[in-house]
């Protein structure tokens, strides 16, 4: 597992809020597995700590002063394609969740809905996982509903179509923040089943991350 004491994953946070930089930093900094490299409190100064520093998770709020977190995935992607980004706000935009995805991010957290903690959410992408706030995903899960009625199933069959109920399952729960141990334990299958459904799922998608393939599934209106 990614996050450990004598190797933490290591974070860049990017809000413009000092107050709210200064809670999750001293949260991050509380905890041996993660370590706080840098911090910026605009999109300039992202880009410049992206420049600069190595690390392994970009936690950045949506709004910045001159500009959004979305300027900033678009940066860092050709620039540090290794790293997971997880984007922060106080809006619970539906479209706003789908673009972060789009551009590469592997998590959203609506800040006023966020009751675990920011460590959590880090580890849990750079393990694999999605971090969502549960109200987030519980939406975008309705998505999936509306797209399984009869009307929808008429359409014309895409590369979505084509997983198994398993695989969608399987997906889902990834798209929720569960690791592939995590998402066996609640299946009861082992942990290497999951993988095997995984790459199945990115053939068939023909994606080659858990980012991409949720960013597919969220545009496809999978959930």
């Amino acid at each position: 597992m990614t996050g450990q004491k004598t190797n933490p994953v290591r974070v860049l946070l990017v809000d413009d809020d000092p107050h709210i930089r200064l809670v999750i930093a001293q949260e991050l900094m509380a905890d041996p597995r993660t370590l706080l490299v840098a911090q910026a409190s605009s999109v300039r100064e992202g880009r410049k700590a992206i420049r600069q520093h190595e690390f392994d998770v970009l936690l950045v709020d949506l709004n910045l002063g001159d500009g959004d977190a979305f300027s900033l995935l678009e940066y860092l992607r050709p620039i540090r394609p290794s790293v997971q980004a997880v984007v922060m706000s106080v809006i619970e935009n539906d479209e706003q969740v789908i673009r972060a995805f789009e551009l590469g991010a592997s998590g959203y957290l609506a800040k006023n809905s966020w009751f675990q903690n920011y460590t959590q959410a880090v580890l849990q992408v750079a393990n694999g996982g999605a971090a969502i706030t549960p109200n987030i995903a519980r939406r975008l899960l309705q998505r999936f509903d509306r797209v399984q009625s009869p009307e929808s199933k008429r359409r014309k069959p895409d590369e979505a179509e084509q997983l198994t109920a398993r695989e969608k399952e399987i997906l889902r729960m990834v798209a929720s923040g569960y690791t592939s141990d995590e998402v066996g334990s609640r299946l009861l299958i082992s942990g290497m089943t999951v993988n095997t459904h995984l790459r199945n799922i990115y053939r068939k998608l023909q994606v080659r991350t858990r980012a991409q393939a949720v960013r597919f599934a969220s545009l496809r209106g999978l959930f």
